[in-house]
């Protein structure tokens, strides 16, 4: 008899630590849930985790920015992404026709352009002032032939004829702004990178900015979407319209968004 009310006890323990742990198991899933997942490339970073931050402290809904190159995140976003952005259209874009199915492209909308610009040092030892001051002999150009910055240069050369001379200055083409940034802060070989001017202020301390004329300046967007597999499609969108907000533009404006 003795042993019966054991085994009964025991099997009543087992089933107390069982629900506790599948109690535990649910609030912790909950717990994961209630986070919003962004996913994207480094380029937006700056403003979208400030806001990200501000969003939370302000409605206590916590958003998770994660950026860089793709390769980076890609698996971990199949699985719990709420928020994909670009860092252009095409950029974005190109993430549709690669990983098809995970954006819901019917929630796809445009935050705010950037300008191109270029990058130098500090000091500006070469005294680059102009598109046509990178074809001089002996300026090294960093291109990112990627990244949201495909073509990019090519765009702002082709329109005044500068393409043969800025191509014979490139000196190296990289995939992403990640790579640009390590031979950036490596080799002080290299005088300019034709990038977003935003870059400036995530590198104001290894780099000058030298903006182009207006009429010269070519823009380009930064898409967000929320995926098709999201569990928070309502934090997600209350999120994205905050990204919207005046005040939201403010903060882009900030990070060298028009």
């Amino acid at each position: 008899m003795k042993k019966i009310f054991v085994v009964v006890g025991l099997i009543s323990i087992m089933l107390v630590v069982l629900g506790f742990s599948t109690e535990m198991d649910s609030k912790q899933s909950l717990a994961v849930n209630d986070v919003v997942k962004v996913y994207g490339p480094g380029g937006p970073l700056g403003p979208i985790k400030e806001l990200a931050d501000q969003f939370t402290n302000e409605t206590g809904i916590k958003v998770e920015v994660t950026a860089g190159p793709e390769a980076k995140w890609i698996d971990q976003a199949k699985k719990d992404a709420d928020i994909i952005y670009g860092g252009s259209e095409y950029m974005l874009t190109d993430f549709m026709l690669n990983h098809p199915g995970i954006i819901n492209e019917k929630t796809r909308t445009e935050l705010y352009s950037r300008a191109a610009g270029i990058l130098v040092r500090k000091g500006n030892p070469k005294n680059i002032q102009s598109l046509e001051d990178l074809t001089k002999s002996g300026v090294k150009i960093i291109d990112v032939n990627g990244a949201g910055q495909l073509g990019l240069w090519e765009d702002l050369a082709g329109r005044k004829g500068l393409i043969p001379g800025i191509s014979s200055n490139i000196a190296i083409s990289v995939k992403s702004s990640a790579e640009a940034i390590d031979l950036w802060k490596a080799n002080s070989k290299y005088d300019a990178w034709i990038t977003y001017e935003s870059w400036h202020y995530r590198l104001s301390d290894v780099t000058e900015l030298v903006q182009l004329p207006e009429e010269d300046k070519l823009y380009r967007g930064t898409p967000v979407s929320i995926t098709s597999t999201t569990n928070n499609k309502k934090e997600a969108e209350q999120f994205i319209n905050y990204l919207k907000s005046d005040a939201s533009h403010q903060v882009f404006q900030k990070w060298g968004w028009k």
